[in-house]
């Protein structure tokens, strides 16, 4: 079977796409783009060396650029303590008391859990608590702040 250069082009861009869904890397995509510009170009009778040269620059540029507006954009905070992926984070717990090894029991969604203070919270105290991180199954903890619609202690 005779392929011309404009159908290896599109296989080629084909074969990146799927590369991309099988491993999720984005800049795969930016690559297949580039593929798709050398097919492009291979339609308009380019020669060979002057579609490769739009496939680097179409596909080198993408990815470029795609890595750029990457650095650009501001981290997300980790998992562990990232409330948009684990919706625990903000959530209030009574302390009753704090063991001397630093841990404590809480009852929190109808089960008892193992909490830690959150390092940099200051000395461990009894009362409510703000939920900052999950390291495995065991709750970080930090002493919350008043609610906001509530009225400042006398």
């Amino acid at each position: 079977m005779d392929f011309s250069a404009v159908t290896l082009w599109w296989l080629l861009a084909g074969v990146l796409v799927i590369a991309e869904l099988l491993t999720g890397s984005f800049y795969l995509l930016m690559l297949a783009l580039g593929a798709g510009a050398g097919a492009l170009a291979a339609h308009a009778g380019l020669l060979g060396s002057q579609q490769v040269v739009a496939a680097a620059v179409m596909g080198g540029g993408a990815t470029a650029l795609w890595h750029w507006r990457r650095a650009q954009a501001p981290r997300s905070a980790p998992a562990a303590s990232n409330p948009d992926v684990n919706l625990d984070i903000g959530q209030r717990v009574t302390v009753l008391q704090w063991e001397p090894d630093g841990s404590t029991r809480v009852q929190y969604r109808g089960a008892a859990w193992t909490a830690r203070l959150a390092p940099q919270s200051g000395p461990p105290g009894s009362g409510e608590h703000t939920i900052v991180a999950l390291r495995g199954n065991q709750l970080e903890l930090a002493p919350a702040s008043p609610h906001p619609s509530a009225p400042p202690a006398a």
